[in-house]
């Protein structure tokens, strides 16, 4: 496809909103078009808008800006709605906007860097507008989203806060919009995920029943993937448990390890060594036996295609950092975080931690500019505030306050999650995982799970979908259609109850 639109698509009749003008300034932005899924045509109104949020005086404390996708010619008060959201936290809602389950979605180049511009908006066949009604927020301080000049940065900037801000937008979203007795959903990734088993938990307690969670890349227990080097003294080696099958499967994808072998018969056997025999070997430390350490040197060795003296040197611990730099350095190359499918050259082969992640650098111009032409061109929404993909601590304010419920870090959101759902036995969730992704690894995030401490009555409420792609797995167009599948029978089912 030529150019960035596809002709007719979005040939909208923009309309000025009638809400007040917000924080930020600006008035919402209403355009209709119609979505091709599937040979049927969806006719869908378009809103790109801002919440003011208030404290219990009444005082003005944030402008929380959404773009929402609603479903022209059905009855809103049956139709479901999905609040969707991305992590940092510091991040705005572009990548799963413009790259996921809105009608439009950005082409790209798959484990690949995006080519330069002019980049291209897709109709996106994947869309979930046919199922039902799309909201996607920004946390305050990013994208078009700001805090009040009398609010303070801390008021916002914690995983409590944080939650509470969410709570009341959706309040006021459900309330203007008419929508408090549709189905809801809500859907977050990565740092997303811990927001959303907090907030799940804190609107059922407010009453507001949810009828499903989206968990995408999820990060539940900060604990169990801690990646200080420091940790390796002294007997922190859970995280080279949980990252060995992410970095097996990394290694199967570059061709280093797994000939000849599917990646599920691969990975099998990687997972029940690594929560077997290897997680034995590490707790044994110093009195593990010499043969034994040997036989681990040479399965690593098979598992992860490094060199087994490297292995052997690194005492049979491989920080993930490591890995990424390590697996491909002969070719000049290291492998990006969020998805080790993406590789750039590498400038500092003898660094841990390099200066960029391949997989961001690979995305982010084209999500920036075709965000931006989305929301201003096509959508019809101006303002004069500057985009915020994602927010450091210097735009935010503050330094994210990472306590929840008064206890320190790290961040432990998987009681709220249980307690959500013993709470409403109909809660159903669905985890979607990536193979290859370093961020919040598949093997980790199943320990959790499986640690909820759910009755079999409740386990049965969890879905779980893995994926051969990397943290934003709808960047693999394969891996995205695999997706919207299963969430496809995912939502009737949670739709049924």
């Amino acid at each position: 496809m030529n150019g960035r639109l596809s002709g007719g698509v979005l040939a909208a009749v923009i309309a000025m909103g009638a809400s007040p003008a917000s924080v930020s300034g600006s008035s919402d932005a209403v355009s209709h078009a119609t979505a091709y899924l599937g040979g049927r045509s969806i006719p869908y109104t378009a809103r790109a808008g801002t919440i003011t949020l208030r404290d219990e005086t009444g005082r003005s404390t944030a402008s929380m800006f959404y773009t929402a996708f609603t479903r022209d010619g059905v009855a809103s008060l049956d139709r479901p709605i999905t609040f969707f959201y991305n992590g940092g936290p510091g991040s705005s809602s572009i990548w799963l906007r413009m790259g996921s389950f809105a009608p439009l979605r950005v082409q790209s180049a798959n484990d690949k860097p995006i080519p330069n511009p002019p980049f291209s908006l897709i109709e996106n066949r994947y869309s979930l507008i046919d199922t039902t009604d799309l909201v996607f927020v920004d946390p305050p301080n990013t994208g078009f989203s700001r805090l009040a000049r009398s609010a303070h940065p801390m008021e916002f900037m914690g995983v409590d806060q944080d939650a509470a801000a969410f709570s009341q937008f959706i309040h006021r979203f459900l309330t203007e919009q008419g929508r408090w007795n549709s189905p809801k959903f809500l859907f977050g990734e990565s740092y997303g995920t811990t927001r959303t088993c907090v907030l799940v938990n804190l609107l059922q307690q407010e009453g507001v029943q949810i009828n499903g969670v989206v968990l995408l890349s999820p990060a539940l227990n900060w604990a169990i993937n801690l990646i200080n080097d420091d940790e390796r003294i002294g007997g922190g080696d859970w995280t080279f448990v949980t990252y060995l099958p992410t970095e097996a499967a990394t290694a199967w994808y570059h061709r280093k390890a797994g000939t000849g072998q599917t990646l599920s018969a691969f990975l099998n056997g990687v997972e029940a060594y690594a929560g077997g025999q290897y997680l034995h070997d590490l707790a044994e430390g110093s009195d593990l036996d010499a043969a034994q350490f040997s036989s681990d040197v040479a399965k690593l060795h098979a598992y992860l295609g490094l060199p087994e003296d490297y292995i052997r040197r690194s005492n049979l611990r491989i920080p993930y950092t490591r890995f990424l730099q390590g697996l491909l350095r002969s070719q000049g190359r290291m492998l990006g975080r969020h998805d080790a499918r993406y590789t750039s050259w590498d400038l500092t082969p003898v660094e841990d931690d390099p200066d960029w992640d391949p997989t961001d650098v690979s995305i982010f111009g084209a999500f920036v500019a075709l965000n931006m032409d989305y929301l201003t061109r096509t959508l019809g929404y101006h303002t004069s505030l500057q985009y915020r993909p994602i927010a450091d601590a210097t735009q935010l304010g503050a330094a994210w306050d990472f306590r929840h419920n008064g206890v320190d870090p790290p961040v432990n959101a998987a009681p709220d999650l249980a307690n959500a759902m013993a709470t409403n036995p109909h809660l159903l969730v669905f985890t979607g995982m990536g193979y290859y992704d370093h961020a919040t690894p598949f093997f980790a995030n199943v320990y959790a799970f499986n640690h909820l401490g759910l009755v079999p009555q409740l386990r049965r409420n969890l879905t779980f979908g893995f994926y051969p792609s990397g943290h934003m797995l709808y960047l693999n167009p394969d891996a995205l259609a695999a997706f919207r599948s299963d969430l496809g029978r995912w939502y009737a089912r949670a739709l049924s109850r």
